[in-house]
């Protein structure tokens, strides 16, 4: 059974040759063996260590020509701003994780009261807790 439509393809997945994303985000390809030197757009590389970029490397490299063409950010500027974003995704991810956590342990508490407070592993082990409490203990900060 064919689908109707196409999969979505990974975001991160290094698909496109140097020439063809160059041309997706508008440039010319010395320019992104240019941002890959200063480190504004590492792509990852082929076994024959030709550069090869995934949809996410796309959108930073349009980002990285509209702050620089369009807002008149330099480069160095716009290395600071890709090391906020990627810090502010790593946070996001943080906090989505932390959510999660919290969202599980609130379920716990709301759990019968006739469920069980000791836990057994694969090995035969027993152990105190839910695994819910064991994560909590684990985050960072605790």
């Amino acid at each position: 059974m064919s689908e109707k439509y196409p999969q979505v393809v990974d975001r991160d997945a290094a698909i496109f040759a140097i020439g063809v994303a160059a041309n997706l985000a508008g440039m010319h390809p010395q320019t992104l063996r240019q941002y890959d030197r200063l480190g504004l757009v590492v792509p990852h590389r082929s076994r024959g260590r030709g550069r090869r970029y995934s949809p996410r490397d796309v959108a930073k490299l349009r980002l990285v020509q509209h702050l620089s063409q369009e807002e008149g950010i330099n480069l160095s500027g716009i290395q600071r701003i890709l090391e906020l974003e990627n810090e502010l995704d790593r946070v996001r991810h943080q906090l989505a994780e932390a959510n999660a956590l919290l969202d599980e342990a609130r379920a716990a508490r709301l759990a019968p009261a006739g469920t069980r407070l000791f836990t057994a592993g694969a090995s035969g082990d027993v152990h105190l807790g839910r695994p819910v409490v064991r994560r909590q203990l684990a985050l960072p900060g605790r």
